[in-house]
Order: C-alpha cells, then structure tokens, then sequence
C-alpha cells in the first residue's frame, strides 16, 4: 500500500470517530441510544438494513465461493436474502415497529415476556447473546486477515486497530452513529464497487465481457446451480433467510423500530431487498471473472485481494480496504448494540435488582459500559484464537444453526395465525431444534449445509405449530399483544384499540 493509500484509510477512520461524537448529541435517553427514538428516515433505515448484512467476511470467503464456483454464490446468497427481505417487507417489518411505537419495546426480545413468559424471553437471550460475541470474533478475524493481505499488518494489531475504532463511535453514538456509518458504507461501497466493476470491464475488452466471459471461465461457473450449491440449497437457504433477515438476527429488526412508523418500516424493507436484488450483481462481476485475471490460486480467499492489488491503482486500493473495514464495523456495531439492548433490558433487571431502579441517565451509561464490554469481549477472543482455533470454528457453526430456533418463538410469536402456540411451545421448538443439529453435526456427521442449518429450522417450525395445536395457551393479554401489531397507533378500530389499550 502506498501513502495515498494509508491516507485513505486514516480519513475513513477519522470520519468514522467523528460521526460517533456527532450522534452523541443526538442521544438522550436509552431509548434514542437503541432505536433513535423511532426518527430514522425510511430511505436511510432500508439503506442501513441492507449494509448491515455485509462483511468483511464476503470479500474472504464468499470471494472463494465465486472464484471456485461462479454465479451460484449469487443465487444462493443474496438472491435467497432479497426475496426473503421482500416477504418480511409485507409480513414482519411494520409489526416490528408497532412493537416499539405502541409498547415502548426497545429491545427486539423485550416483548417475548408478555408474549409468552419470563423464561421463555431469558432462554432465548442468553442463547443468542453468549453465541453472538463469538460470531462477532470471526468478522474481527476476516477484516484482519484482508488488513494482512495488503499491507502486512499482524492479525493481532488488526483487529486492535479495526476494534478501537469501533469502540469509539459505537459506544458514544449508539444507533445513530451505527445507522450514519451504514450509509458511509453505502457510499464508500458505491466508489470502490465501480471502480472494480470498470476495471475488470476495462481489463477483459469493455462491456461484452458480462456476456461473453462466461464462455472463458471454467465449465459450470455460469450456471445458477453448481457443486453443493444446489437446487435444495437454494430452497433451503431461502427459508433460512427469510427468518434471518426478517428479525432473527435482531439487529436488522432494530431497523424496522427505528422507522417512524409501520408503513415507513415496510417501505425500507422494500428498499433493502431490492438493494440486495441488484448491487451483489455489480459487486460479484469481479468475483465471478477473477479466474480469468488472477488464475490458478492456491488459496482462493486472496482472490478479491489479488485482483485489487492487479488492477487498481493508488488510492482507490486504500477506498477498497476502506470498504472493507466498513463492512465489518458496521455489522459489528451493529450487532453490539442490540446485544447490548438485549443485556440492558432483558438480562440484567432479572439478574440484579438495581438494574430495574436505574436512573434514565444511568441506565444510558450502563448500555454503553455493556456495548464497550461486548465489543471488547468479542476482541479477546479473535486475539486469542487468530480464526484458527477450532473452538471458534465450532461456536461459529453453532450461531447459525440456533438462528432458527431463536427466530421461531420470536418471529412467529407476532404473527395472529400462531396465537395458540406458547411458552411450552416457545420452549420446546427452541430445545429440540438444537438437539436435532448437535444429532446431525455431531452423531450422523453430516457434511450437507443445508441439511445441518435447515433442517433444525423446520424442525423448531413443525414443534411450534403442532404444540401449539395440540396445547393452547393463548390467553386475553398475549392475543390482545399480538392483535395490536396488525394496525398502526391512532386506528379508528374500536375493539382493536381496547383490546391494544389492555395491554400496552
């Protein structure tokens, strides 16, 4: 890297620093350091949604996939998450907001104690909150790895480095600063993203090449379906990602609260699929065509390092390492907040007393303290660990094999069709949804990915619904709960507004 680059870099982080100090005006309360006081323009929510689901991670192994196996990684990975967003677009966003806009919910498990009972809501916090920080260490680990791939940093200094950076603005901005530094991201994306897309175009014979390249490229890259990426892949990764990015991982259901109102969250779901339906598109090109400009590597991870290193020149080398700090800082941020939500409104008032008598002001300063101490947790352990260790790579898997069985009771919870489905149900999904993956991981020892992750997901599915069936627990309050999220505040509906009013 050259200087030019290094300044590039140091001016993103400054920026970065200086939007956390910026958003720390704007927060007041913990609820402005969680939702942003639901005043998160539509545009900027579905634009923050969207880059939220990015990482560095994508540039290291997703790049893989593409440069192994071509336009499959497209189809499986962000197709599957567009039409996914764009079913929740209609299903779950606007109640995702009426959560926060008619119950004061800040916290995206918060309402799961009216929902269905205290150990259900707790049991799914700390399933997902101890697991999270764990995931959290492998991105420190990705963003590190492409920091060494350019410029010879240690593993070590660059998750320090990318990690302070990190603390600084998330901590002081909360979600403000989180969703501003989506949008830089969105920008810097936007710079770097062309200017590789150009530069492959430029190096392969101009425009034609996004037709023509296919027939260059060894045989299957072009085909939608290829290697273990299959048909039931796809379906099976479809289904995955419709819970996940509809709420199951619950930063991207912070977005849809943050929005002013139902239908403005519905209308930045809308805008985050479509995002995810084209822009892959101009980001993967270089990806898919890189066995034509960088062939024959032993280690297809460096291939988006290799083709940078090719064909860019200084300056925009530093943009494109610049994107990728963004990617993962972001995501990280964003996951530490609402972890650091979920901590700070649903752990630890069960656990200490104190905690529920809290000023307002202190109650800020301790979601702060748990977002310092949740971001530098998940250093730790990526320090320790550089990505090798297999018990990271074992709690890696483990994240997204319970991410359906935490989404079940969670999503499903919301929606009137289930209200029959409660705590047994919650509880029993959530257990044997983990059992069924530890029974296919680790006693039959499958290899199929789709089998590993899907499978627990249908499982927890099948037991909500059946249980909830065979034993009904609905009662007054929960169906009152769950009937107020199917309007927005202020309806003229006067049954629904008394049923609303019983229990917000």
């Amino acid at each position: 890297m050259s200087a030019l680059d290094w300044s590039v870099l140091g001016a993103y982080f400054l920026v970065m620093i200086g939007i956390g100090v910026w958003s720390k005006r704007r927060i007041k309360t913990v609820i402005d350091f969680f939702t942003a006081g639901g005043r998160i323009p539509w545009w900027l929510s579905g634009i923050s949604h969207h880059m939220s689901g990015y990482s560095a991670i994508m540039f290291v192994a997703f790049a893989a996939v593409a440069y192994n196996y071509g336009l499959a990684m497209y189809v499986w990975w962000a197709l599957t998450i567009g039409l996914g967003i764009g079913i929740g677009a209609f299903v779950w966003a606007a109640r995702w907001n009426r959560l926060r806009s008619k119950h004061g919910v800040v916290s995206p498990l918060e309402y799961l104690a009216r929902r269905y009972n205290l150990p259900t809501q707790q049991v799914l916090a700390y399933s997902g909150a101890l697991l999270k920080v764990v995931d959290i260490a492998a991105k420190w680990v990705a963003i590190a790895i492409l920091l060494r791939g350019f410029a010879g940093i240690p593993i070590q200094w660059g998750i320090l480095i990318t990690g302070a950076v990190t603390l600084v603005y998330i901590t002081a901005g909360g979600l403000w600063a989180d969703v501003l530094t989506d949008f830089g991201q969105f920008v810097i994306q936007g710079v770097a993203g062309i200017a590789m897309f150009v530069a492959i175009m430029a190096q392969l014979g101009g425009v034609s090449t996004l037709w023509t390249m296919w027939d260059k490229l060894p045989p299957g890259h072009g085909d939608p379906f290829a290697g273990p990426y299959t048909t039931t892949f796809f379906l099976a990764m479809l289904f995955i990602k419709t819970f996940e990015y509809n709420g199951g991982m619950w930063n991207l259901a912070q977005r849809y609260m943050a929005s002013p109102s139902g239908s403005a969250a519905k209308r930045s779901a809308l805008l985050s699929s479509a995002l995810w339906l084209i822009w892959p598109l101009i980001l993967f090109i270089p990806m898919f065509a890189a066995p034509l400009i960088v062939p024959g590597l032993a280690n297809a991870e460096e291939a988006y390092v290799k083709l940078a290193q090719t064909l860019l020149p200084q300056g925009l080398i530093g943009l494109v390492l610049a994107g990728f700090f963004s990617h993962t800082m972001a995501m990280v941020a964003s996951d530490a907040n609402v972890i650091s939500s979920v901590i700070t409104r649903d752990i630890a008032p069960v656990i200490v007393r104190r905690v529920r008598e809290l000023s307002a002001r202190a109650e800020l300063t301790f979601a702060r303290v748990t977002t310092f101490t949740f971001v530098l947790i998940s250093m730790v352990i990526a320090i320790s660990t550089e990505g090798q260790g297999v018990v990271l790579k074992i709690v890696v898997d483990l994240v997204a094999a319970t991410m359906g069985p935490i989404s079940i009771p969670l999503m499903l919870g919301m929606l009137p069709w289930f209200k029959r489905s409660g705590p047994t149900a919650a509880i029993a999904s959530w257990a044997a949804g983990l059992g069924v993956w530890a029974y296919i991981k680790w006693i039959i020892e499958s290899k199929d990915t789709a089998m590993v992750v899907g499978v627990p997901l249908v499982t927890s599915l099948i037991l909500y619904v059946v249980i909830g069936f065979l034993k009904p627990e609905n009662r007054e309050d929960r169906d009152a709960l769950v009937d107020s999220l199917s309007t927005e505040p202020g309806s003229t509906d006067p049954e629904q507004q008394q049923r609303a009013g019983a229990v917000g």
